[in-house]
């Protein structure tokens, strides 16, 4: 009778163990968000999302004010419409603008918001129009490789 007591509560130890590291690994990886506020939707477009995934944070002066909800292809405008469900306790003004930033050299995405001076604010439903795209590492270096290559070629004529 001891041991099966014993194997019930070693059972139920592992199985909260488990749920744990499952919570932690959802955490960890941005795919679950636990928040209990109400949240406003707004919508952007960029030229260029780079590798911005739903459910990443929107940040403003670096404490997050909400999460990327959806993001889908215009084909009329041929851009990246992007939905953002920004936290109620946060109002913005109307003419605020959108930066996609990365956390680190490599790290993950995130949309920054730098508030505007408009004394209306942005409602359910509004289009922030002021969108800076992603920088594309790949890019970059590309354009100074190229930029490198014709320095040396005009270099070598006479």
């Amino acid at each position: 009778m001891q041991r099966s007591k014993n194997d019930v509560w070693v059972g139920l130890f592992v199985m909260l163990g488990a749920l744990a590291v499952l919570f932690l690994a959802l955490k960890a990886a941005n795919l679950l968000t636990w928040s209990f506020s109400q949240d406003y939707e707004v919508t952007a477009k960029f030229d260029n999302i780079g590798g911005l995934k739903p459910g990443a944070a929107v940040k403003s002066a670096g404490v997050v004010v909400g999460r990327v909800k959806q993001i889908e292809f215009d084909g009329e405008s041929f851009q990246a419409k992007v939905t953002l469900a920004l936290q109620t306790d946060h109002a913005f003004p109307r003419d605020s603008s959108l930066k996609i930033l990365t956390s680190g050299l490599l790290g993950e995405q995130y949309l920054d918001v730098s508030p505007g001076a408009d004394e209306k604010n942005l409602v359910a439903g509004d289009r922030i129009g002021s969108t800076q795209s992603a920088v594309i590492l790949e890019n970059l270096i590309s354009q100074f490789l190229f930029n490198q290559a014709e320095k040396s070629s005009e270099g070598k004529k006479p």
